[in-house]
């Protein structure tokens, strides 16, 4: 038997593995599975765990109330873009697009403000048409949102369509800026149907 104190402590508040408690207690991991159950202690999902894995001291990110005027509106300003502009059908991320280098200004801010999510812990993908110099283009957004060119994945290159409003309107293409926090992509979407708002995604 193992005493479900011995669990809680190892696979609960230690936060290690199944197979790191069965090590820990020098048993098989079928034994610590049968016993999280006999004592009714949650199992971890595979993304839980992965996450557990890669975030040992805790979450990278931690939620900061709104003390001033000026954070309460930046944290419903932030809300209101991930929910208009944002793509919450990837669980896995944050992930936010828009051709206005303000706006994505602004829900940068957001995060850093609100979660202290680093401007360097954030990546960003381009997409723009194939008329535009992809690389100027890298140049603008990196000196318009103040991040590293480094930060940028790979550009992705979309046949032009002609002379239109929408080619001036696209002249530096769409930014996406991705943060890849299971956690964190939860906690705004769960704000959001606290709120009353829709989460569904047409993407």
């Amino acid at each position: 038997m193992i005493p479900k104190k011995v669990l809680e402590k190892l696979y609960v508040n230690e936060k290690k593995s199944m197979q790191e408690t069965a090590d820990a207690l020098g048993c098989s991991l079928h034994k610590v599975q049968y016993w999280l159950g006999k004592h009714e202690i949650l199992s971890r999902s595979r993304n839980e765990a992965m996450y557990v894995k890669y975030n040992p001291t805790g979450d990278p990110f931690e939620f900061s109330t709104p003390k001033t005027l000026s954070d309460s509106f930046l944290f419903g300003l932030g809300l209101g873009l991930y929910w208009g502009e944002g793509t919450k059908m990837d669980k896995n991320a944050v992930r936010l697009g828009n051709s206005d280098p303000a706006l994505i200004r602004s829900f940068n801010n957001f995060l850093h403000t609100c979660y202290g999510v680093k401007k360097e812990e954030l990546t960003f993908a381009l997409q723009v048409f194939s008329d535009i110099n992809p690389q100027k283009t890298v140049d603008f957004w990196s000196k318009e949102i103040g991040v590293h060119k480094s930060q940028f994945r790979k550009t992705i290159i979309t046949p032009s369509r002609g002379k239109g409003t929408y080619r001036k309107k696209l002249e530096h293409g769409v930014l996406t800026v991705y943060f890849c926090n299971t956690k964190l992509r939860n906690a705004l979407v769960r704000e959001l149907e606290t709120l009353g708002l829709k989460t569904r995604s047409p993407m």
